[in-house]
């Protein structure tokens, strides 16, 4: 199976699946997706000799790439012909690319030095008689680490790290998240039909005062909702009257 569902994604995620397919991969995955944004990752673990179609298709269709640089990612041919197609969609429809670089210093998967040096060695000698393929390995390589990324090294807390590259996504896909506004919004309703038919069942004027601070509630969240749609710059804010002194919509 590739991909969850054979819904419409946006961001493709390109990773050495023995390195971080069940612990860093899995964690950013769900995290942008959280954010509602959809996602491409593979889940089959059989590997052949050349990328299947499915895959080259979800890379073509994806507005932007996700690539997780781990120890062992300069090892598989497969990542490398997939970093290649992702920086060839960037240069033919502009596909945004987004390295991440999981336990491995970006000088190293820039340069191909140590481990990643040690993996070219190997490429060299395997595919002696194709040098040119390699060739193209290593200039996507340097290509895609020069792009402005994410570092997870062992010192930083990678909750943090996979938080940060979720909302990253957001603002490059030019998108806003409402899902948190939605839910409150949701529950306040909820509760608000609760405590109207309390006071249908107990008319006194402190139940209603309630209910009534329970409906401004949500009157407020829905113009921040509305706000945060509208993208408006601070310079705007004193338009929307008293719902600027709230801080949540700083």
């Amino acid at each position: 199976m590739a991909n969850s569902s054979e819904e419409k994604h946006e961001v493709f995620i390109c990773f050495r699946g023995e390195d971080t397919r069940n612990t860093f991969t899995s964690h950013l995955n769900a995290a942008i997706r959280r954010v509602a944004i959809r996602t491409y990752i593979d889940h089959d673990l059989r590997r052949g000799e050349e990328i299947p179609q499915r895959l080259l298709k979800a890379i073509k269709d994806a507005k932007l790439s996700v690539i997780v640089f781990s120890e062992n990612f300069a090892s598989s041919k497969w990542c490398l012909d997939e970093v290649v197609n992702i920086l060839e969609c960037k240069k033919r429809n502009n596909q945004i690319v987004v390295p991440v670089f999981y336990r491995v210093d970006p000088a190293v998967v820039r340069n191909q030095i140590g481990i990643y040096g040690e993996a070219f060695a190997k490429h060299e000698h395997r595919f002696e008689g194709e040098m040119n393929k390699v060739r193209k390995w290593r200039e996507a390589l340097t290509e895609a680490a020069n792009h402005s990324g994410w570092e997870c090294s062992l010192n930083k807390v990678e909750c943090e790290v996979v938080e940060g590259i979720a909302k990253d996504v957001i603002e490059k896909l030019n998108h806003v998240y409402i899902g948190d506004l939605d839910e409150q919004i949701r529950k306040f309703e909820q509760l608000a039909e609760l405590q109207n038919q309390y006071y249908k069942a107990i008319p006194e004027l402190e139940y209603l005062h309630i209910y009534q601070a329970t409906v401004r509630r949500i009157t407020e969240l829905k113009m921040k909702r509305s706000i945060r749609l509208l993208r408006l710059t601070p310079d705007m804010l004193p338009y929307v009257g008293n719902f600027k002194s709230d801080p949540d919509f700083d």
